[in-house]
C-alpha cells in the first residue's frame, strides 16, 4: 500500500495558513467569528475615520483617513461596473480643509447613487462630505461641529494671508450651500456664533438639529440608509433603461 508523501505538508501548511488567519482577527478586531460582506453585494461601503489627513504626515498613534488612499478608492468605484452604489458612513474630527473638499468634490461628481451616514461624530470638514452625497442621514446621537477655517503653523501677518484664509473658507460654503438645504446666511450663523462652543466661535449640531437646519436630509441608521441606497439605485437603473430606449 503506497500512501502520498506530499499530502501531510500540504495539510500543515493550509492549518499554519488558517492559524495566521484566526491570530490576525484576533489581534485587529478581538474575536473570530467576522461578519463577512456577500460577495454578490453591488453596493460599496466607504469610511471616513478619525482625522482627515493631508499633505503633512500626523502621528502613527492618530486614526487617520488618508486622501491618496481614498482617492483611487473613488476612481475604482467609478470603473467597477459591478458597484451600483456607495455607502459612506463617517465618524471624523475633520481634518486638512484642502483634502476633505478634494474627497467632497470626488464623490459629489460620482455618477453612481451615493448616501451618506454620520455615525458619532461629522465634525469642521466631515461636514461637506457629509453633504456631498445624494442623500444624507445622522444618527440622532450623532454631532456636527460648524466653525470657521483655521490655519495651523506659522502665520505671516499681512492682509493677503486673511485674504487667502476667506477665500478658502468661502470655497467650504459655498460648497456645502449647494449640496445640502441649508441658506448661506442660517450656515455662515451657525459657523460664527459666540456661546455655544468653549473658548471657540461656532455650533455643535446634534442628530434632529442638523435635519431642522437643512444640512443634512434625514436622521436614520444604517438600515434606514442601505434601504434609501437601493431606492436609488433602482431608480438609477430605471433612467438609464429609459435614456436606452430613447436612444
Amino acid at each position: 500500500m503506497f500512501t502520498n508523501s506530499n499530502k501531510q505538508p500540504e495539510q500543515e501548511g493550509q492549518k499554519d495558513e488558517q492559524k495566521s488567519g484566526l491570530l490576525d482577527k484576533i489581534q485587529q478586531l478581538g474575536q473570530t467569528n467576522v461578519p463577512q460582506m456577500p460577495t454578490d453585494t453591488k453596493i460599496h461601503c466607504l469610511t471616513i475615520v478619525g482625522q482627515i489627513e493631508g499633505h503633512m504626515q500626523l502621528p502613527p498613534q492618530n486614526k487617520t483617513t488618508k486622501y491618496e488612499h481614498v482617492i483611487p478608492q473613488i476612481v475604482a468605484i467609478e470603473q467597477n461596473p459591478n458597484i451600483e452604489g456607495l455607502l459612506v458612513i463617517l465618524n471624523t474630527v475633520g481634518g486638512d480643509v484642502e483634502a476633505g473638499l478634494a474627497i467632497s468634490e470626488m464623490l459629489a461628481s460620482l455618477s453612481k447613487p451615493t448616501v451618506s451616514l454620520v455615525l458619532g461624530g461629522g465634525h469642521s470638514i466631515g461636514v461637506p462630505i457629509a453633504t456631498s452625497c445624494d442623500y444624507s442621514f445622522i444618527a440622532e446621537t450623532a454631532t456636527m461641529t460648524i466653525h470657521p477655517v483655521r490655519l495651523t503653523g506659522l502665520v505671516i501677518g499681512v492682509p493677503q494671508t486673511f485674504e487667502y484664509l476667506d477665500k478658502m473658507q468661502e470655497r467650504v460654503v459655498r460648497f456645502v450651500t449647494e449640496h445640502s438645504n441649508i441658506t448661506e446666511e442660517k450656515f455662515k450663523d451657525l459657523m460664527f456664533a459666540k456661546g455655544n462652543l468653549t473658548r471657540d466661535i461656532g455650533t455643535n449640531v446634534v442628530g434632529k438639529d442638523a435635519v431642522k437646519y437643512g444640512l443634512i436630509d434625514e436622521v436614520g441608521g444604517i438600515g434606514l440608509a442601505l434601504k434609501k441606497l437601493n431606492e436609488l439605485v433602482e431608480q438609477h437603473k430605471g433612467s438609464q433603461d429609459q435614456e436606452g430606449l430613447v436612444q
